[in-house]
């Protein structure tokens, strides 16, 4: 759940915003605003490289045809056990 923050209270709780967005990871991003209108997001640095992994993912063509066939595979059960796909990684 993004929140909303006038740009001049968030100067003023700069230093203390990373430590909030710590405790309530569920916050994900902070909407800075001048007059009432979205400027700017403040969010955690885990946060923004999670979403940069994600949009890497999505522009890889490659990699997304074998996101859903693998998601595909999964829904006709087509899996393999953790200790078997273990072994085969170790090699």
């Amino acid at each position: 759940m993004t929140r909303s923050m006038p740009i001049i209270e968030a100067r003023n709780r700069l230093t203390a915003l990373p430590e909030e967005l710590e405790r309530e990871p569920g916050t994900g991003a902070v909407a800075v605003t001048r007059r009432g209108k979205p400027v700017l997001a403040l969010m955690s640095w885990e946060l923004y490289e999670s979403i940069v992994e994600t949009l890497e993912i999505l522009g890889d063509e490659e990699m997304m045809s074998l996101l859903r066939k693998s998601i595909r595979e999964a829904a006709k059960g087509r899996t393999i056990p953790w200790e078997r796909a273990r072994k085969r990684l170790r090699t």
